[in-house]
């Protein structure tokens, strides 16, 4: 792949871009008419070289990224892949990801829908064998980052407090975020960044994820498929994300809200070196920052 030779973009929210939402009326419990901000869906539809291969429906942002990171992250793509051109038609809602050689699953690969419902990811049957041959490296996880982390997310402007129905994905390097992505399903935004470190070169061996989403297989496969060691959540997990962390040596950790969280796997990265008495609970508005229906 050709990295890109300029200082590498951050990513935060922005939720003063209109694109993303729209203002809808209606009533509330007491019968009066409110109006409110609602994000907006819009269908991509992706194609690998003259392959169609998905359409997913997305709030818009950052399609080139979200191209890019959906393919890595289904194993349609490899990481020594030559991309030598994403190319985007905002009229057309079609991504086109160029690479120097056709790949190998382009004859696979019938066309698949991707819906915005959290569930419906599209999954692949290699996937499982592509995460087992993953080393994943060694890092840690201070306490101190974990704290300063979530609190500096949970204070940063966002779609979700603007509009709700959104989720959140965060790459933080120690306790500094440095790539914040959002999207209607937690799939699209972890891919937005898996794209934004691929296109340029960013090392994943020092990262921690964070979303705002369940610790399901999905977000498991996908953080080790990124090749980074720790990934944690506001939220909790699944018999089976637990299981998969366990067997490829990824550090989960959930229910991270305020002084609390829980770790399920990978506790041999942690280091406890905050002292709790000087950590605060949040405030009601930081408990409202996490992705619906995922508590």
């Amino acid at each position: 792949m050709k990295i890109d030779k300029a200082p590498v973009p951050l990513i935060v929210p922005n939720p003063g871009d209109h694109r993303l939402t729209e203002r809808v009326a209606g009533t509330d419990q007491t019968g009066a008419v409110v109006e409110i901000n609602v994000p907006v869906e819009r269908p991509l539809t992706l194609y690998l070289n003259a392959q169609e291969i998905v359409t997913m429906m997305t709030i818009g942002d950052y399609p080139e990224y979200l191209a890019l990171g959906y393919l890595l992250n289904q194993n349609m793509l490899k990481y020594d892949d030559v991309v030598t051109e994403v190319e985007y038609d905002d009229d057309l809602q079609v991504v086109v990801v160029r690479t120097e050689h056709h790949t190998n699953f382009e004859a696979k690969l019938k066309k698949r829908t991707q819906t915005s419902g959290c569930a419906q990811g599209t999954a692949f049957g290699d996937l499982l064998e592509a995460v087992e041959s993953v080393a994943l490296p060694k890092a840690e996880l201070r306490t101190s980052w974990l704290y300063q982390m979530t609190h500096a997310i949970n204070t940063m402007p966002s779609l979700y407090l603007e509009a709700g129905a959104i989720h959140g994905c965060v790459l933080c390097r120690q306790g500094e975020p440095v790539c914040y992505t959002e999207d209607v399903g937690r799939h699209n935004a972890v891919d937005k960044i898996a794209g934004w470190m691929f296109r340029h070169g960013v090392d994943p061996a020092d990262k921690i994820l964070y979303t705002t989403g369940r610790l399901t297989s999905e977000m498991v496969i996908k953080t080790v498929r990124m090749g980074i060691p720790i990934l944690v959540s506001r939220s909790g997990f699944t018999a089976w994300g637990v299981d998969l962390a366990r067997q490829v040596g990824l550090t989960l950790v959930g229910r991270a809200k305020g002084k609390r969280f829980i770790a399920l796997a990978g506790q041999e990265r942690i280091v406890y070196d905050q002292n709790l008495a000087f950590v605060a609970e949040e405030s009601a508005r930081h408990r409202r920052k996490g992705g619906e229906g995922d508590e």
